[in-house]
């Protein structure tokens, strides 16, 4: 061996190396800001078992923390305005978003914000979360699909589109007017799209 590349001083840089791969800091994780102009979240809600009634919310705003490397360490944190709440016909709108349903004088958002993330596939995952209505929080899983990462053509930015799905009982956050007659069991459906933050 040539001077200065003894065995001892090759074991010694191998382990210096090997120290320095283990200790470098993962790629950090990106976070990504909710596009609210292309968010939906709408629930579907049985009313005298004649038919179900759709509405959804309008003013979303929130942040997706996506950990690619380690999906598990993603997070999610959502606010919806109630008063966003959207149905088609005025009327119902105004009635919803009264003192006996949503009460949006008194309960102007609800918020969910994740404790938990499980893969259930390689685009699937169930997030646990806190989902707060009414006032109350509860805990919920949504079953959340990433559809894709990649450039938002009309942006230009790097953008994350998910959908996601969930079933709530109003009884949980202590509201049960016109039940039975109105389903207890409601349906939340969500498509996201979210850019990369600035």
């Amino acid at each position: 061996m040539k001077p200065g590349f003894t065995r001892t001083n090759l074991l010694t840089s191998a382990i210096v190396l090997a120290s320095a791969y283990v200790t470098t800091p993962a790629m950090a994780a990106d976070t990504y800001v909710i596009d609210a102009s292309h968010t939906q979240v709408f629930f579907i809600v049985e009313r005298f078992g004649f038919n179900n009634t759709i509405g959804s919310f309008t003013d979303v705003k929130g942040t997706l923390v996506l950990d690619e490397d380690n999906p598990a360490n993603s997070s999610v944190n959502v606010k919806i305005k109630t008063n966003s709440l959207w149905s088609g016909h005025a009327e119902r709108e105004k009635h919803v978003k009264g003192k006996f349903w949503l009460n949006v004088e008194e309960f102007p958002t609800i918020t969910f914000t994740s404790t938990k993330v499980i893969l259930d596939g390689e685009k699937n995952a169930k997030v646990t979360g806190d989902l707060t209505i009414w006032g109350k929080t509860q805990p919920a899983v949504l079953d959340v699909t990433l559809n894709k990462i990649g450039m938002d053509r009309a942006t230009k930015k790097n953008a994350a589109g998910f959908s996601a799905m969930t079933k709530i009982n109003r009884s949980d956050y202590g509201h049960t007017i016109a039940a039975p007659m109105v389903g207890d069991e409601v349906m939340i459906k969500i498509e996201a799209l979210s850019h990369l933050q600035d």
